[in-house]
């Protein structure tokens, strides 16, 4: 039987139809696009004090973090460390051990902690008395003078943790964390994460916010620059206030990022966050944990 000048069988033309059919389909969503939904899309308008109000910073695309020169695990150079500087009592103790523990989690990296440096390591010339009395470390000494010299050589990342309040520079108040992205050190100030004084009572708002600041420096040491696709560990940060509000889950974009250098399987990544979560009481993390883990089941 001919079908026009192409002489096309009926076998033939459904195969075609066939074809043409599926291919018109709507592609299958990968991992990333089907947790987007998830997202918090952020205010189109930044409220004063804000980071992103006082900060004109360019949107970093997939493409543009794809060709920056970055760290990333290596075969023999993938551990994350943590280095305790400072003299912590039993609850920071037990804090930092929960970092290390969740920095393990979302990274998906072997994470150990080093034995605690004291104080005494650091010179008088780094030291000053804040305006609340408090003394106040130089940051920058912590990266370059204590942790590039210390940094394991199986290390990709190294993060110090202090007791004590951070400056990074003498016209800054403060600053809760400083890294430098091209040797893969950081630090982070556990200080003001508990109004100074870690309690019992308020031991989960200190943690969530040492998890939050921890896990978004090394995610700047990974290349992943300040985020503005969506609320997200990667947003910048002027307060607290403004810290309590970013969540500690990574957006999609940043967690795309993320992937793309540390080949991690997305759902036991999502199953251990949601442990961690509920082991803690961590309740809107948790949630969010299941709210991207139940598009994934």
């Amino acid at each position: 039987m001919s079908l026009g000048k192409y002489n096309l069988t009926p076998t033939l033309l459904y195969a075609i139809v066939f074809i043409f059919f599926f291919s018109c389909q709507k592609k299958e969503k990968n991992y990333f696009e089907t947790i987007a939904i998830n997202d918090i899309k952020l205010s189109s308008t930044p409220k004063p004090a804000s980071w992103r109000y006082s900060h004109d910073e360019n949107f970093q695309k997939f493409e543009d973090f794809q060709k920056l020169e970055k760290i990333k695990p290596e075969p023999h150079k993938n551990i994350i460390y943590l280095q305790p500087i400072g003299q912590f009592n039993k609850l920071q103790q037990k804090q930092i051990e929960l970092t290390k523990e969740y920095l393990k989690i979302y990274f998906q990296l072997e994470t150990k902690v080093l034995p605690v440096l004291t104080n005494d390591i650091f010179p008088k010339n780094v030291k000053r008395t804040a305006d609340e009395g408090q003394e106040q470390l130089l940051a920058g000494y912590v990266l370059d003078s204590i942790l590039i010299k210390r940094k394991p050589k199986d290390a990709v990342v190294l993060m110090g943790i202090t007791e004590k309040d951070l400056f990074p520079k003498p016209e800054w108040n403060y600053v809760f964390g400083l890294a430098s992205y091209e040797d893969g050190v950081g630090v982070t100030s556990m200080y003001r994460f508990a109004d100074s004084q870690l309690t019992d009572s308020n031991f989960n708002e200190s943690l969530l916010r040492l998890i939050k600041i921890s896990s978004h420096e090394i995610g700047h040491m990974f290349g992943i620059s300040h985020c503005l696709n969506a609320n997200c560990v990667m947003n910048g940060t002027n307060s607290l206030t403004e810290t309590d509000y970013h969540v500690a889950r990574a957006c999609s974009l940043c967690q795309r990022k993320l992937n793309s250098s540390i080949h991690y399987k997305h759902k036991k990544r999502l199953i251990e966050l949601k442990n961690f979560f509920e082991k803690q009481h961590l309740n809107t993390e948790l949630t969010l944990a299941n709210q991207d883990l139940n598009l994934v089941q």
